[in-house]
């Protein structure tokens, strides 16, 4: 599956053709049986976007490898931190963030960090990881003092 999502992102006439409504679905589920056989796909992966196909659900396409990616990263025990801070963090910075994130796991338990940049947040940084969601910006302070400050008037 990952093989075949990131076809799609390199190939851009593929994904067109498979979200096109106006083709048949006989045409895409031919083409995709044609696209996984050239990949060697695990048989259950062909049938499923076959079904895909045949049903008139190539939309859902990218839906449904990425439901997928999160229920296998559960499975292997993989948990899904994702950090935006205001720059990029330098190597030493994200070191330490990634040792103080795999704290929070439990034996058994991997970390899959995923950095962003979001020059907004002004400083500081938004963490979620798992279902928690922790807001250390500068702008959401800012916000909340601001807030308080019109109130006090």
């Amino acid at each position: 599956m990952k093989t075949f999502s990131e076809l799609l992102k390199v190939d851009s006439q593929l994904k067109e053709f498979l979200i096109n409504p106006l083709l048949s679905k006989e045409l895409k589920k031919s083409a995709i049986d044609s696209v996984l056989a050239k990949k060697s796909a695990n048989p259950l992966t062909v049938n499923l976007f076959g079904v895909l196909a045949e049903n008139g659900r190539m939309s859902n396409i990218e839906a449904v490898i990425n439901a997928f990616a999160i229920i296998m990263a559960a499975v292997r025990g993989e948990i899904v931190c994702e950090v935006t801070t205001a720059k990029p963090l330098d190597a030493a910075a994200k070191k330490e963030l990634e040792s103080s994130l795999k704290a929070f796991l439990q034996p058994g338990q991997s970390l899959q960090l995923n950095l962003k940049v979001d020059p907004s947040i002004i400083g500081g940084m938004l963490a979620s990881i798992g279902d928690k969601y922790i807001d250390m910006s500068m702008a959401s302070k800012i916000s909340k003092f601001t807030s308080l400050l019109s109130q006090a008037v």
